[in-house]
């Protein structure tokens, strides 16, 4: 699939960086093709821009063959590896730097027109191209980011070969790239506008940028709250955006639902499609360390079934569930409670064969079953549970994916089945009528 343009290709690889909203964050764009996809995940990230000027050190006589890379401040990356093979004496190196030292100067005063650089030390570098090819360019960029002292840096370029990719995941901290094609051909065969971007556009969007650093489009706002459930007061973070059809409970088995990556994720761009969230903690910390609540499904099922009554009184919506590991057996329990009034289910790489063959055959809600191709134990656990289940429901398996989804664009396939599954699913619940009482553990 190819993007319309650098704007349309920025939009999508920021959904893919959400999780980095923050204020320590900082977008760099290489210029000048990245710099509008990097002012497009800026703007949406609420994050400052900057541009990331670096030059390549190229070998005398053979100046595509780089021994190094220099940026501002001094910055200087060398490859000793090169320098000794292409035996460049150290005058040589001092004559190349030279001169590529003018040219970063002169750029970086024309593009940033007096303004400072943003400091990088300490705070997480998001490094944006608008592709890879041989990735070289990226490289030089990534370290001297590295160089400048960046706590974190995440590459992120809307299109790449896998073989690159890889390769720079060993540089970067984190690669985000949706599109990986074995064979890439060229950076602008995967946009249908891929005009040349000229200086005077790159100034301009640095200009705004510093004047503007703040998103246009404001967040919805979100609430830390604290929900009683079973016994105990579970930690939840709630979304909801004006107007929202539907709210979406997240039931997450280990650990904290709310600071999960993943789930925020997957939250953030169900927020975008106009869909309230609440990130939940089913255990509580110290219950988390006790394995045997994580997989205690019937806790879990009547603690998501208390949350979703209040969530239910607290924003007057219809509800459904995303579930994630073992949560998702305590979704699919909690769903099938007579009167629950759950419109849809989602499961991630979710262990719906834990859930009991009662739930699973009483079921009504409309439910996904998303599971990586990779991961094939629980896709074929999946696949069994299924067949229990009488209610429309379907298996998406995302190509290339193993049990966490954290290959590139993986998880913005979930993100966006989620998507899709809810909307479609949110004018018709599967019941009606007054919420039943919670599971109960079978003797």
């Amino acid at each position: 699939m190819r993007y319309d343009d650098r704007r349309a290709a920025g939009e999508l690889l920021a959904e893919g960086l959400a999780e980095l909203r923050g204020p320590d964050v900082v977008v760099l764009g290489l210029p000048r093709g990245g710099v509008p996809v990097a002012a497009e995940v800026a703007r949406r990230l609420g994050a400052p821009l900057d541009v990331l000027v670096v030059r390549k050190l190229g070998v005398p006589r053979q100046p595509e063959w780089g021994f190094g890379a220099i940026g501002e401040g001094g910055v200087r990356v060398l490859n000793r590896d090169v320098i000794a093979e292409a035996r460049v004496e150290a005058a040589e190196q001092e004559a190349v730097e030279a001169a590529e030292r003018a040219e970063l100067d002169r750029r970086v005063r024309s593009y940033r027109q007096g303004r400072p650089a943003l400091p990088v030390a300490g705070r997480t570098a998001v490094v944006v191209d608008d592709g890879l090819a041989t990735g070289a360019t990226a490289e030089a960029a990534c370290r001297v980011v590295r160089g400048q002292g960046a706590a974190r840096i995440v590459l992120a370029v809307p299109v790449g070969p896998a073989h690159s990719v890889a390769r720079l995941a060993r540089v970067a901290d984190e690669v985000v790239c949706p599109r990986t094609p074995e064979v890439l051909g060229s950076v602008g065969a995967w946009y249908r506008h891929f005009a040349q971007v000229p200086d005077d556009e790159v100034t301009s969007l640095l200009a705004a940028a510093a004047r503007s650093p703040s998103p246009t489009a404001a967040e919805p706002p979100n609430r830390e709250v604290l929900i009683p459930a079973a016994g105990a007061q579970l930690g939840a973070r709630l979304v909801v955006p004006d107007g929202a059809p539907a709210a979406v409970a997240f039931a997450h088995g280990s650990g904290s639902g709310r600071h999960s990556p993943r789930n925020r994720y997957v939250a953030t761009a169900l927020n975008r499609a106009g869909l309230a969230t609440l990130l939940l903690d089913l255990l509580t910390d110290d219950e988390a360390h006790d394995r045997h609540n994580v997989f205690d499904i019937f806790l879990l099922a009547r603690r998501l079934h208390a949350a979703s009554l209040w969530l239910r009184r607290e924003t007057g919506l219809p509800v459904a569930y995303f579930g994630a590991s073992t949560g998702a057996a305590a979704a699919l329990e909690a769903a099938a409670l007579s009167g629950s009034g759950i419109g849809s289910v989602v499961s991630r790489g979710g262990r719906p064969d834990l859930a009991t063959p009662a739930a699973l055959t009483q079921l009504r809600a409309p439910t996904l079953l998303i599971v990586g191709s990779r991961d094939t134990q629980v896709l074929s656990l999946n696949r069994l549970a299924a067949d229990r289940m009488h209610c429309e429901h379907r298996i998406a398996v995302v190509p290339g994916a193993t049990h966490l989804f954290e290959e590139p664009g993986t998880l913005t396939t979930v993100a966006e089945l989620a998507r899709d599954w809810f909307t479609a699913h949110v004018e018709r619940p599967a019941t009606t009528g007054t919420p039943g009482t919670p599971p109960r553990r079978s003797a």
